[in-house]
This record gives structure tokens, sequence and C-alpha cells, in this order.
């Protein structure tokens, strides 16, 4: 059995045993009259949320590439977008999802130095949007994690900040290249040549976003509409159980703290992380005996529906041996 058999065999088993595992110990005697009530019509809103904010996220990248002077299709960004779910979950720490956004790219006809390029600028826009949300979160929303005060979480945002600022300012600049040559002085020299060219990759997407700022500031609001319709997702659930009085300010909030986590979890997809950071942020914001299911179904209608699509895409362009050459490399 190859390597791209194996790790989707290990994908599916890890979801269902995860899911089993957060739906049984959520489930109480509430949990059925709960259900009982739930609004079949809020699915189908989901769904339409996340359609929306796929929308939002393939006019960006369409837009990238009219700013990068290069120019894709809409099926093309189509593929882009579901491609990069697809090898997102197949790999530790979702790494295989720029991957897959670089090799639909240049199946499309962007240069792969481009490619690469728009890759960095997509991924830098969206946690930059996170970060920026963070203050007001924090702000609104008392003891979101249990034990850390609101004002540690509000120094670490704002460190990042600074230090995202000062990379960008670094990078436009040329002054930080010293030190990136520096900390490199001890790699061996084919790790050292794969941190040179991240390094300068990340330079060129500093001067892409530079370089038209009306332009990329369009860019940078369909990334937040995109990431928020996404996210209201679970407003659209909690609505189908009859949750009508819940700080709806607070509910995106802790969606969005949470998915910046999930940016930085070493599993597959988040997988695990997302489901247990779920439970501990909304289990007093759900109907009893609920939150397990929701979180369940947040990940199957946000990153496994739109896994399947990419699934299909993928194997449909490049075939199941080049994407097994590529788990290959890891």
């Amino acid at each position: 059995m190859n390597k791209f058999y194996k790790r989707l065999i290990f994908l599916i088993v890890l979801v269902l045993v995860i899911s089993g595992v957060v739906i049984y110990s959520t489930v109480d005697i509430h949990t059925l009259r709960s259900l009982t009530r739930f609004k079949t019509w809020s699915l189908a809103l989901a769904i339409l949320a996340v359609s929306v904010g796929l929308f939002f996220d393939g006019a960006r990248l369409m837009h990238l590439v009219r700013i990068s002077n290069e120019k894709i299709s809409l099926y093309e960004a189509v593929q882009v977008i579901f491609g990069n779910y697809f090898l997102a979950l197949l790999t530790p720490g979702a790494t295989g999802g720029a991957v897959a956004q670089l090799m639909f790219l240049r199946h499309a006809g962007v240069p792969t130095g481009k490619a690469a390029v728009l890759v960095i600028v997509r991924t830098l826009l969206s946690i930059f949007f996170l970060i920026l949300c963070m203050p007001f979160i924090f702000m609104h929303d008392a003891g979101i994690i249990p034990g850390v005060s609101n004002n540690t979480l509000m120094a670490i945002t704002l460190t990042a900040l600074v230090v995202i600022v000062l990379i960008v300012a670094g990078a436009r600049g040329g002054w930080l290249d010293f030190l990136v040559i520096k900390l490199t002085k001890k790699l061996d020299n084919e790790k050292r040549k794969k941190v040179f060219a991240f390094w300068r990759d990340t330079k060129s997407a500093v001067q892409l976003l530079s370089h038209s700022p009306k332009d990329m500031l369009l860019v940078f609001v369909e990334s937040g509409l995109n990431l928020l319709c996404i996210y209201a997702i679970v407003p659209c659930l909690m609505l189908g159980l009859g949750v009508t009085d819940a700080d709806w300010y607070s509910v995106m909030g802790r969606m969005i703290f949470l998915n910046m986590l999930l940016y930085f979890t070493p599993t597959p997809g988040g997988s695990g992380v997302a489901e247990g950071g779920f439970v501990l942020l909304f289990s007093n914001s759900v109907p009893a005996g609920t939150v397990g299911i929701v979180a369940v179904c947040w990940r199957l209608i946000a990153e496994y529906l739109p896994f399947l699509v990419g699934f299909y895409y993928t194997i449909t362009v490049f075939g199941r041996d080049f994407v097994n050459k590529q788990l290959g490399k890891e």
C-alpha cells in the first residue's frame, strides 16, 4: 500500500476516532431533547456561509494573481482553493496546503517564483487579519482560556504584531538579510538553501504587498470576509439548536481565537486540537450535551466537505502517483 492510501486511511480513522471521543465525552441526558429541537434549515445556512467564504477566497486569489501580472480562470482558482484543503488535512501542521496551492498555480501557468510568493501573501494576510482582531476580542470577552488572563493574551498578541511589522520592515529595507545569514551559518548547505529561498520569497511577498496598496486593501478585506463567513458556520448551527440570545460578538471572537491557534498546531489540519478547543471554548454557549456534536458538524462542513472536493480535483488533475510523490518528500 503506497503512502497516499496509508495517509488517507490514517486521516479517516483519526477523524472518526476524534469525532467519536468528542461526542461520547460530551453527551448527557439533555442531548436528545436538544437535538429534537434542531432545525435542518440551519445546515443549509451553514453550507451557504462556507460557500460565500470560499467565494471570497477565490476572489482574493484572482485579484492577487492579477496584481502579480498573471492571470488564472475562476475554475483554476477553485482548484487552488480546494486543493489547499485536501493536502492540508493529509499533512502535519497543514504544511501540504501550501504545496497544493503551489502545484495548482503552476498548473494554471503561474511561474513557480510568483506562485510561491502568492501562497505566502495569502497566508500572511489571513494571519494578519486574525491578529488585528485579537485586541478587540480580549477587550470584550474575559477569561477565554481558564487560568490565563486576557492581559497576558493581549501582551502576546501585541508582541506578535510588533514582530510581524519588524519582519515586514526588515524584509522591505533589507536590513534583516544579515541576521538571516548569521542564523543559518551552522546549517548544512541544503537546509541553508531552503531557508534562503523561503526568505527570498518572503521578501518578494512583502514587495508585492506594498506594490499596489489600494488593490492589496481590497484583497485584505476579501481575506477578512472569507474567514468571517467560514467562522459563521457555528452561529448558523447554534441558531438551528434554538440559541437566539447568545453574545454573537463573543461567539465569533472565540472562533477567530481558535482558528488562529490552528495555524500553529502540529496535527493534520488541526485535527483533535480543533475539536478539543471548541469544546473548551463553547461548552457554556450551546445547549447542554450538544457541544461535541456541534464541534464535529463544524469540522465536517468547514474542513471535511471541502477536503472531499479537493481530493477530486487533485486526483483528477495530478493523479495518485503525483500526490504520493509529494507526500514522500516530507
